[in-house]
């Protein structure tokens, strides 16, 4: 990445299976005139890091919305990547392995871009990328922004009729803004060494966290996710 480095050879992949429940037929809903899909799309081909693009999707109806947008999809995923309990790490395993045997590309770093996460930028994925190239001690980076809870003041736990914190500080502590700094995760940018695609889980392996700004982080869950992030485009888009 530096001065006298070889760029590693990454693949993003795009995870869009056509099954979500919190809000319905999502990765085609459209977001001021737009395919949800078409935001993931744009911001990997501008991301310059980016060697080569995969979706992996077992709808025909995503697959058709991809190549509206020109992004060639070569495969469906396998219906037992595809339900509700199967781990994403594997879809992101099966579509690495497809690339590299049927189009050739072998990956340095593989990165996911989670298609519910539409404010995510080129600068954000290139920046989880220079983190894991820079650390030689990670496997893996994820996106992560302050978080809006504390656990060592405003987030609790209950044991019977009482509230106990979910962790206690080292010290009593007033104001949240007096507390231990923490971080909520993001799936924005996951980034691995393709060495160590072969983790079962997040935390699994020594990962580190590149922080982006909470509102390019926002996560679409459920249908007020949605508008909420639609609200965020039209103030973006706005100017200041």
């Amino acid at each position: 990445m530096g001065t006298g480095r070889v760029s590693p050879r990454v693949l993003a992949t795009i995870c869009a299976r056509g099954g979500s429940k919190g809000v319905p037929g999502k990765n085609f809903r459209e977001l001021l005139g737009r395919p949800l899909l078409a935001y993931t799309v744009d911001c990997a081909r501008a991301c310059a890091l980016i060697g080569h693009i995969v979706l992996s999707t077992d709808s025909d109806e995503i697959a058709s919305v991809a190549e509206s947008l020109d992004l060639r999809v070569p495969f469906r995923r396998p219906a037992l990547l595809a339900t509700d309990s199967a781990a994403k790490i594997e879809a992101i395993r099966h579509a690495t392995e497809y690339v590299e045997k049927e189009e050739g590309f072998r990956p340095d770093l593989v990165v996911d871009l989670d298609v519910g996460v539409p404010l995510r930028t080129p600068e954000d994925v290139a920046g989880a990328i220079g983190l894991l190239c820079s650390r030689s001690d990670l496997d893996a980076v994820v996106t992560i922004y302050e978080a809006e809870r504390n656990p060592y003041f405003n987030m609790v736990e209950l044991e019977g009729a009482r509230l106990r914190l979910v962790k206690q500080p080292p010290r009593p502590v007033l104001r949240r803004q007096d507390a231990p700094a923490v971080h909520s995760v993001s799936p924005s940018v996951f980034a691995w060494r393709r060495d160590r695609l072969s983790v079962a889980h997040l935390y699994e392996g020594r990962w580190g966290g590149f922080v982006v700004p909470r509102e390019r982080a926002q996560d679409i869950d459920d249908e007020i996710d949605l508008q909420f992030v639609e609200f965020l485009m039209r103030r973006r888009d706005s100017g200041p």
